[in-house]
């Protein structure tokens, strides 16, 4: 098999029709942050039993076609000594790895953030193929205010975006591609569509350049919401300006785009899906790759206590269900009671 023929296969079993990806690739000090919001201390043994909870929740592969995992997690095993990468794919479910080594600031640029982690990338996807990633994914993100982001930081960010998915089709791991305009602050709707068409195609112009295969990717944008200070909108005016963004900047030989929930609480995220999916016929499979959407209720009944594991497991899969069905515009609202 070739290698776009091997990215091709991995793409597809990523974007199986009515499943999605989790997001567990949390750094060590995010996911601190997580656990503090539940009272609990982020050791290294919580870490690892938190992520066997969830790659080990029965029936997920049902809903879940991937797992994006932080490096630590990549080297972690099960309590009976699995490779946490192989309990994945012994559900049906890709093992997948954040690469990016996080954000900085951009110098030349006040107020933006570039994404670092190019420097020995191709030598560490190496290492990270031979233990079980087939996926990999890098995130770019980007301020907004009326002045931000700044075309510099619009075009910088583009290229390491590029850079990454080309290092990654050479070495036979499908790339994510992540920009995510953030939702933080109190810009408008209107704001936040502009921002990120503008990104979107620099994006994807930066992709050409690199000679990218597009049929070997996977796109993970923000949707069109509002600053989190700023009055909400509705579902369908969101669902609406994503999908008009998408057709003006995505090109259609995109297999799937992977939506981030960026901030959105879990019913929210899964309305907007569910909108965009009973829009009609798509270029491209429109699913979710969720971190806080699909692990916050997952954390409140879990807390690190054993006992409360089959509990944890079942809120995950309520959640991976109720995506599941919005992935395919057969969501209901009623169901979330169930």
């Amino acid at each position: 098999m070739d290698t776009l023929h091997e990215l091709q296969a991995t793409v597809a079993a990523l974007t199986a029709p009515g499943k999605g990806i989790l997001a567990a690739d949390e750094s060590s000090g995010t996911i601190a942050k997580r656990f503090d919001a539940v009272g609990l201390a982020s050791t290294g043994e919580h870490r690892r039993a938190y992520r066997e909870l969830l790659i080990s929740t029965p029936d997920l592969g049902r809903y879940i076609s991937g797992i994006i995992l932080y490096e630590e997690t990549l080297g972690q095993a099960a309590a009976d000594g699995t490779p946490l990468p192989q309990l994945a794919a012994r559900l049906g479910i890709v093992p997948g790895i954040k690469v990016d080594r996080g954000k900085v600031a951009l110098a030349g640029a006040p107020g933006d953030d570039i994404t670092e982690g190019l420097d020995g990338l191709a030598q560490r996807l190496q290492g990270y193929r031979k233990q079980g990633a087939r996926f990999a994914k890098w995130r770019a993100v980007y301020n907004v205010s009326d002045e931000l982001p700044s075309r510099l930081a619009i075009r910088a960010n583009a290229e390491a975006l590029a850079r990454y998915a080309a290092i990654c089709q050479a070495e036979g791991i499908v790339p994510i591609v992540e920009p995510e305009v953030l939702s933080d602050g109190g810009h408008t709707f209107e704001r936040c569509a502009e921002v990120t068409e503008a990104v979107q195609h620099a994006v994807f112009h930066a992709l050409y350049r690199h000679r990218v295969a597009l049929e070997g990717m996977l796109l993970k944008p923000n949707m069109i919401v509002p600053g989190q200070r700023h009055a909400a909108t509705s579902v369908p005016a969101v669902a609406d300006a994503t999908l008009r963004v998408l057709r003006r900047s995505v090109p259609p030989a995109v297999p799937g785009v992977v939506f981030l929930s960026g901030g959105q609480g879990p019913e929210e995220a899964t309305a907007h899906l569910d909108a965009m999916n009973r829009s009609g016929p798509l270029p491209w499979r429109l699913s979710f790759s969720y971190g806080r959407a699909l692990q916050d209720p997952v954390l409140k009944a879990w807390r690190g206590d054993a006992a409360q594991r089959a509990t944890a497991q079942a809120a995950l899969l309520k959640r991976a269900r109720l995506n599941s069905a919005a992935s395919t515009g057969r969501y209901d609202v009623a169901s979330e009671a169930d």
